[in-house]
């Protein structure tokens, strides 16, 4: 089992992925979502931590389960080395999003972008996939 059980939302348009810098353990671009907790589905989580993080006006319909992904969590400290796991949803964002106080940024990272930017997970797990099976915006 992983130290960290997370839930994730891909959101894309034609400018890319919706990512967040967050304000805390990891200067990397992370997906919108957290972590699991106790008594909480997956979609349940999701729903609060979008509320959390892009703001109440934001909610998302269509959810579809993509896939489960397990790397080493995202930390700028390098002599912490715990696992991630995150159960990654597509779905439609509505609402404006809005960087909340634990969001440093939001960015739309597209093809082009630093990929150095982003954690671990993404670029050893989620990106490849996501390449691999045609969703992301840029292969449009």
């Amino acid at each position: 089992m992983a130290d960290y059980n997370k839930v994730a939302l891909l959101v894309t348009n034609n400018n890319g992925i919706l990512m967040c810098r967050k304000n805390n353990t990891t200067s990397k671009l992370i997906l919108p979502g957290g972590c699991i907790e106790a008594g909480e589905s997956a979609t349940e989580c999701l729903n609060r931590e979008l509320k959390e993080e892009l703001g109440d006006s934001v909610s998302v319909t269509g959810l579809e389960h993509i896939g489960t992904y397990t790397d080493i969590a995202a930390n700028d400290d390098p002599s912490i080395r715990k696992t991630l796991e995150i159960k990654l949803f597509s779905g439609n964002l509505t609402g404006k999003p809005a960087a909340s106080s634990e969001i440093v940024e939001l960015v739309w990272f597209g093809k082009d972008a630093d990929r150095r930017e982003l954690t671990a997970i993404m670029i050893n797990k989620i990106i490849p996939d996501l390449e691999k099976r045609n969703m992301l915006p840029w292969q449009r």
